[in-house]
């Protein structure tokens, strides 16, 4: 495993880490508390210290396993959640410094940890990002004890350059990956200027860049991958990177050519993102230890060349860039 510098943080964390949105199983399956435990612990043995969790995902469970399993162990594991998605409806309105400060007291709680090395706002409504009341509730949790440092997550280049014009934000949580490239410009820029880390999130487009789909493949009812395509639930850009499924399809079969005796091309995509030293670290989801594994061989595999980057770029530029580039 290989560390990289958390920006302003100094944490020093595995440049592959593990999100856990999905640790207990597949979208929609339910949580699997064995499942979810035998995962994190198959991280941490592979050198992940840093591990990424949220109060929503699965109502709390998935925070409670991690919890769990870094206070079972020696290493000095980091802990991300993130709060704020509980405000329902979720409006800027509903984000109050005694909403947000109870979200920290009850993952504190719901984790069994004594501090929160990293709480992150998840993705708040733009309007938020302009109100300086919310940023300093941070402070205070941090005087009290109860957090080491506040990150956001995002889901706009935009947000993320606005969080950083607060002190106090040491890391801004961003999709990036080959079909979601326009946090390469500015956005990485800014991210060095201010020293913030870099945590990026969605690094497969949730799945697609694995090369393991192709237009037939069918996902189950509570799978987001199913119901959130044009952004029902929540925004577009989660799903898929937002990125046409067919139209991504076609670009992974281009990709696939790039790489004829790659039957897996997760490792790939995330040697891809691994280029830019602006990355502090990934996040991939693992619902199976093998894909955990997966994400993991990137790090043993050799680099690409500049030529193949080239083409990769190539590919993105005439398949995807003009849907999405300047959207997100």
């Amino acid at each position: 495993m290989n560390y990289r510098t958390l920006g302003k943080t100094n944490l020093k964390i595995s440049e592959l880490s593990l999100g856990t949105w999905q640790v207990g199983g597949k979208w929609g399956s339910g949580f699997d508390d064995a499942h979810a435990e035998k995962i994190i612990h198959s991280a941490i043995d592979s050198g992940v210290n840093f591990i990424d969790t949220a109060d929503v995902y699965e109502n709390g469970m998935s925070e409670a396993a991690v919890g769990r399993v870094v206070r079972s162990r020696k290493e000095n594991v980091y802990v991300a959640t993130k709060c704020g998605r509980q405000i329902n409806p979720h409006v800027d309105a509903g984000y109050t410094p005694k909403a947000l400060r109870k979200f920290v007291e009850d993952s504190l709680k719901n984790t069994g940890l004594e501090r929160l090395d990293l709480i992150q706002l998840h993705c708040p409504p733009t309007d938020t990002y302009y109100r300086p009341e919310i940023f300093g509730l941070f402070d205070d949790l941090k005087k009290e004890g109860k957090i080491a440092n506040l990150g956001v997550s995002v889901e706009k280049v935009e947000e993320g350059i606005k969080a950083m014009q607060y002190d106090n934000v040491t890391t801004v949580q961003i999709i990036f990956n080959l079909f979601r490239q326009r946090p390469a410009e500015l956005f990485f820029r800014e991210a060095e200027k201010n020293n913030v880390g870099v945590i990026v999130r969605v690094p497969l487009a949730s799945g697609l860049l694995t090369g393991k789909f192709d237009k037939n493949t069918s996902f189950e009812a509570e799978d987001h991958r199913n119901f959130n395509r044009d952004g029902e639930a929540f925004d577009k850009g989660e799903t898929f990177s937002g990125v046409d499924y067919e139209k991504g399809i076609e670009a992974v079969n281009e990709l696939k050519q790039l790489f004829p005796d790659t039957d897996n091309l997760a490792p790939i995509a995330l040697q891809w993102i691994l280029q830019y030293p602006e990355v502090s670290t990934i996040i991939p989801g693992a619902s199976k230890e093998e894909h955990l594994m997966s994400n993991l061989s990137a790090l043993d595999r050799k680099k690409l060349t500049q030529a193949q980057i080239k083409k990769m770029n190539g590919i993105y530029k005439e398949y995807i860039k003009a849907d999405v580039h300047q959207r997100w």
